[in-house]
């Protein structure tokens, strides 16, 4: 859009995030984590704030809030107006995240995966530009 000068508010029935919304539900959704769930929240948020990145691994089985915690983070970020790219392994898991998507799909990944597989992302595409614009990727 932005080689045609353009942008979304030149669009108002686009569907844009609610910022109000966001913060609100980030809100509740510290409201409801025990102690251990809001010390991963805070390392992970500190390393967004501190742009230092970084890789977490959060494991835990089915019914141990791993969803809670990343729809906290996400709602954390996308309520400053930034982006957070969610992304699963299965559409199933894809769809537990507000926005998410399977890796496949968001990073164009090959279907049949090899030793030599590499996504199809075309340097200055508007994936790339949107991957470059995020503020964190799940």
């Amino acid at each position: 859009m932005q080689g045609n000068n353009k942008s979304l508010t030149d669009f108002p029935t686009m569907h844009r995030p609610d910022i109000q919304s966001l913060a609100s539900e980030h809100k509740k959704l510290l409201s409801t984590m025990t102690l251990e769930q809001r010390d991963i929240y805070d390392r992970i948020m500190l390393c967004v704030a501190e742009n230092r990145g970084g890789l977490f691994f959060l494991y835990g089985y089915g019914g141990t809030s791993k969803t809670l915690i990343w729809r906290a983070i996400s709602a954390a970020i996308r309520s400053k107006g930034e982006i957070v790219l969610t992304v699963a392994s299965s559409g199933i898991a894809a769809l537990l995240i507000p926005g998410g998507r399977t890796a496949h799909s968001r990073f164009i990944i090959p279907t049949n995966v090899d030793e030599d597989s590499t996504c199809n992302i075309k340097q200055d595409s508007p994936l790339a530009e949107l991957i470059i614009k995020s503020r964190l990727i799940i």
